[in-house]
């Protein structure tokens, strides 16, 4: 793994800050995070960046992108968490939507999907978890009935953050029964903002809102299947490895930590008995996160990808990332769990929305506990 970036990645990381160190762009995003009652959705700098072709810099010229490598995207993602861009949105679209498009979607669904969003003109969501299941797509129970040449959709999904303000997304449906777990089930591009989709808010600690979304019959036809019909477990199986580098997790931690011994240094803890080597090994936990993102990162751009790397990289990245949210609000105080609407909030509220930020880290994209069963299973072979 090479650990020193190319003079092209750095030139290019160069670039990023520069726009993001703008007027325009700081004024945005003081404002999407200084508003109330509110949730960022598509901004203003995601426009900015589609213009030069770097939302989804890894992408062919012809969908949006410039051809640029997965660590370009990395250093993206990474610059975006680092300046308090909300990330989601991009996540979401970019990363996840995205990337299965570009490795199962027919030329004419890239074509006709793929461009506005790596504008940042437009936005995607998914459509996997259900009110009883979660990690265990294999029990879901929305259901594509047939309907002459297409089928007729029909469940609710929930935990779907950004539905309300997406064009369309990626839903699991079952489309036949089978023996085998997770044969039957199978991926479509469902319209969003038409008759037949109900998209109610489902209110939780974060600043990002999920949604809870009731599909009654929508029709969709083989032009909206994504992979082989039957086939979606492969499609979902395949994005959501390669989606866990946890470079996000890294850049939360990153973020979090520098604040954090901002606060520490202004208010003497650096050199307390405890709260200091406490730092110290925080700051080791932080670096080694983000070495192990940086090998999956890698290791993808390598076309070698290892789920059990990957497992690693997202179980320790998401777990330091909340260790150092939880350490910001140990060591302010009572004052740490100010919001960022409060004068008084010590670091500007950083740590309070941080902490709420963290809790869903270690479920998203796969639960620590299911990272854990992966790494014993395939890579010690503890569970044979």
């Amino acid at each position: 793994m090479e650990l020193e970036p190319t003079a092209q990645q750095r030139e290019f990381r160069e670039r990023i800050c520069a726009l993001l160190c703008s007027d325009e762009v700081r004024a945005e995003v003081a404002a999407v995070r200084g508003a109330r009652g509110g949730e960022a959705g598509l901004l203003d700098v995601y426009r900015r960046l589609g213009e030069r072709g770097w939302l989804a810099v890894n992408w062919p010229e012809e969908y949006g992108g410039l051809g640029g490598t997965i660590q370009d995207k990395a250093i993206l993602t990474e610059e975006l968490i680092a300046h308090g861009v909300p990330d989601i949105v991009h996540t979401l679209s970019i990363d996840i939507v995205g990337l299965a498009l570009m490795m199962y979607g027919t030329d004419a669904q890239k074509s006709r999907l793929l461009p506005r969003i790596a504008r940042g003109e437009g936005a995607a969501s998914i459509l996997f978890s259900e009110p009883a299941v979660g990690s265990d797509l294999a029990a879901l129970e929305t259901r594509a009935e047939p309907d002459g040449d297409g089928w007729r959709i029909h469940g609710r999904k929930v935990y779907s953050m950004k539905s309300h303000l997406a064009d369309f997304a990626l839903c699991a449906a079952r489309t036949s029964e089978s023996e085998v777990k997770y044969h039957g089930i199978t991926l479509f591009v469902v319209p969003l903002k038409t008759p037949g989709v109900l998209v109610d808010p489902l209110w939780n600690l974060g600043d990002e809102r999920f949604g809870d979304v009731t599909l009654t019959g929508i029709r969709v036809t083989e032009d909206d299947v994504v992979g082989e019909v039957d086939g979606g477990w492969e499609v979902i199986n395949s994005v959501l490895g390669l989606e866990r580098t946890g470079v996000e997790f890294e850049a939360k931690a990153c973020r979090w930590f520098d604040v954090l011994l901002r606060h520490a240094a202004d208010t003497g803890l650096l050199d307390h008995p405890v709260h200091g080597p406490r730092l110290v090994e925080l700051d080791s936990w932080v670096r080694a996160a983000r070495l192990l993102a940086w090998r999956s990162v890698t290791e993808l751009g390598d076309h070698a990808s290892d789920d059990v790397h990957n497992a690693m990289a997202k179980l320790v990245t998401s777990e330091v990332a909340q260790e150092v949210a939880r350490a910001q609000l140990d060591l302010s105080g009572l004052d740490g769990a100010l919001t960022r609407h409060d004068d008084r909030a010590p670091s500007g509220g950083t740590g309070e929305a941080a902490y709420r930020d963290s809790v869903g880290l270690t479920l998203a994209s796969g639960t620590s506990e299911v990272m854990r069963s992966l790494i014993a299973s395939t890579g010690l072979g503890l569970l044979a």
